[in-house]
């Protein structure tokens, strides 16, 4: 499991930072948890840089053996129940990463506070599941369509069952909804085919989810970094983000390598990769597992209606059709309720101190 924070030792050599580069997602630990600064760079040459370190990060593509996603048509755990996180390791010994340790090692500096004060936007970090990003629910129904006439099947057209193709796992609906195995080889065999029809659609993806290109410059235009979480491998993402003309605005990427076992481990992954503390984060889904997730973490939760009918979406901070309805605005009401922000006039309480008893001396005479 590749750790999503990695241990180095202190050194004066300056270290470069490019939008989804593998130095953006190495935070530095020394005796505190001290993380790199996100760094914006449009230039020619360091996109190409970007893309050579992207390539070797992710291996030869030229082995002729394509890259085949095995954790898609799986039901993951929400995760962070108890506020629990992840484990990393340092130099002396493991370090248990979990919600209050972040919250607490997070915490921004003076100055940035003072930037803060004044821009507060920026403050933010945004988190975006990938099935908010991309269209996977149609990506999804073709490859279990076209599993279907391969194997002779009829698809179903209950919108129930439907749904349970698109959430639940796989190994629960080919043997507990549609019957389709009958021995258990047909199971990965059908499994590993399922995974594989569903990559040859990621590859003609080229289109993002309706408004979220607007919404994510007016983001970009306020300074607020954005991520991005999948159980998909990180190149796939990567050739898919480009591909639909995104990349530009994902200054960090949380993805198969990243070895996170929840969903809530990947907020939490996204949130450090991002240098903002998981209270300070707002994560947009279209899952109400994916929203417990959030709330687990600390985090807000911007529910997208349509996958799941209102009704089920209740538990979200906010809930909007589309993209088309947000605005920076709505990220400064979510954090409203959260009190007087730094350097504002606070009421100073003096505690008044209890009279002091007279002596008197009774003299007998």
């Amino acid at each position: 499991m590749e750790n999503a924070l990695s241990c180095t030792s202190s050194s004066s050599a300056p270290i470069l930072h490019h939008p989804l580069s593998s130095a953006s997602f190495t935070p530095q630990f020394s005796s505190q948890l001290r993380l790199s600064r996100l760094k914006r760079s449009n230039s020619v040459g360091q996109h190409r840089n970007r893309s050579l370190v992207i390539s070797k990060a992710c291996g030869p593509q030229g082995n002729g053996f394509p890259i085949i996603p095995t954790r898609i048509f799986i039901e993951e755990a929400i995760g962070a129940e108890y506020g629990e996180g992840f484990e990393t390791f340092r130099p002396d010994g493991p370090l248990k990463i979990d919600v209050d340790f972040l919250n607490d090692r997070l915490q921004e500096g003076f100055l940035q506070r003072i930037r803060y004060a004044m821009k507060p936007d920026e403050a933010y970090g945004l988190i975006f599941s990938w099935d908010n990003v991309a269209d996977t629910r149609g990506l999804k129904l073709n490859a279990w369509k076209k599993l279907a006439s391969e194997e002779g099947k009829e698809f179903p057209e209950d919108d129930e069952i439907q749904r349970l193709m698109l959430y639940a796992g796989a190994e629960h609906v080919l043997h507990k909804v549609l019957l389709w195995e009958k021995a258990e080889n047909d199971m990965d065999r059908l499994k590993l085919r399922l995974s594989q029809l569903y990559y040859d659609n990621l590859l003609k993806l080229s289109k993002p989810v309706e408004g979220l290109k607007d919404w994510l410059d007016a983001v970009s235009t306020a300074r607020i970094p954005c991520a991005v979480v999948s159980s998909l491998d990180r190149r796939s993402m990567i050739e898919a983000l480009e591909r639909m003309g995104l990349i530009k605005y994902f200054q960090a990427v949380v993805a198969e390598e990243d070895g996170m076992e929840s969903i809530a481990h990947r907020f939490l992954s996204a949130a450090v990769k991002l240098d903002r503390k998981p209270s300070k984060c707002v994560v947009f889904e279209d899952d109400p597992r994916g929203i417990t997730a959030a709330h687990n973490c600390t985090m807000m939760a911007v529910a997208l209606i349509g996958a799941h009918p209102a009704y089920e979406l209740q538990q979200a901070d906010l809930a909007v059709a589309s993209f088309t309805e947000l605005s920076v605005i709505n990220l400064r009401r979510l954090f409203a309720h959260k009190g007087s922000s730094f350097m504002d006039m606070q009421k100073q309480i003096i505690e008044k101190s209890p009279p002091r008893r007279k002596l008197t001396i009774d003299t007998i005479f």
